[in-house]
């Protein structure tokens, strides 16, 4: 069984627990299977067939069960916004065809070799760094829940740090296999990128105010340092930085230390 049929039937199956998903909200809200609601699903299952073949043709030997993933995580989010308001879902479901645009896009463009996209690394880098600040411009950040995490541009309103998310990878993965063998021999000089990942991590708690997306990201740099040197002692000091880092902010950071109160409630409820 070659790579991409093996990613064809995972995504047969997503796509049939898709199918499942929305016609179990429709019977609970009308007590009967709904056509129109198992379209969203059927829609749904050929976007991501229109993505396998993009894959098939650009990228035959890729990893099989990443996409099949991606879409189940996309297949759960859009069934419950399905649950909430099948309105949403459609508006969620335009962006999920634009994803898949630009991921089709994407590999055509670099069909011959992605790696030219090293070349770029440093402006994906610094770009994340701009779009992580995007929120904190007067005018265009929008705080919501307390997270200072959106933009507003007229009717759009989006989160720049998903874009962001993004270009750190491309930038990681570009700089870590440059300096890979450098930073496997740990030396103490070398630890430099570590505590500028993890400063702009505490950066981006204190100007977000959200533990959640520093975690993230600072967990992305961790999980791609220790693919690319095979070291978990440099897992291990990271952890322990965030974690100082974290409970500095805690105490020093009302905004991040009442969001950490209030998550620890409502567990503590639940």
């Amino acid at each position: 069984m070659t790579l991409r049929t093996r990613e064809l039937l995972n995504l047969l199956v997503v796509g049939i627990l898709t199918g499942l998903g929305f016609a179990s909200v429709y019977i609970a809200r009308q007590s009967e299977i709904s056509t129109g609601s198992l379209s969203y699903a059927a829609f749904f299952f050929g976007l991501y067939l229109v993505a396998h073949v993009v894959a098939r043709l650009t990228v035959p030997y890729a990893d099989p069960y990443l996409m099949p993933m991606a879409a189940l995580l996309t297949a759960i989010g859009l069934t419950e916004i399905y649950r909430l308001d099948p309105q949403d879902a459609f508006r969620q479901g335009l962006w999920i065809v634009i994803g898949i645009g630009l991921f089709s896009a994407t590999l055509f463009a670099l069909r011959r070799d992605y790696r030219e996209l090293e070349n770029y690394k440093y402006l994906f880098g610094l770009g994340a760094i701009v779009l992580l600040v995007l929120p904190a411009v007067p005018g265009l950040g929008v705080t919501i829940n307390g997270a200072n995490l959106w933009v507003r541009a007229g009717p759009l309103q989006f989160q720049p740090g998903e874009l962001a998310k993004l270009m750190l990878i491309v930038f990681l993965a570009g700089y870590l296999r440059e300096k890979r063998e450098v930073l496997a021999q740990g030396r103490l000089k070398d630890l430099g990128p570590l505590l500028l990942i993890w400063g702009c991590a505490m950066l981006v708690l204190v100007q977000t105010n959200d533990l959640g997306s520093a975690l993230l990201y600072f967990g992305i740099f961790l999980g791609m340092l220790y693919v690319a040197t095979g070291r978990f002692a440099y897992v291990a000091a990271g952890l322990a930085l965030f974690v100082a880092g974290s409970y500095g902010a805690y105490r020093t950071v009302p905004r991040v230390g009442f969001r950490i109160a209030r998550e620890g409630y409502v567990l503590y409820r639940s």
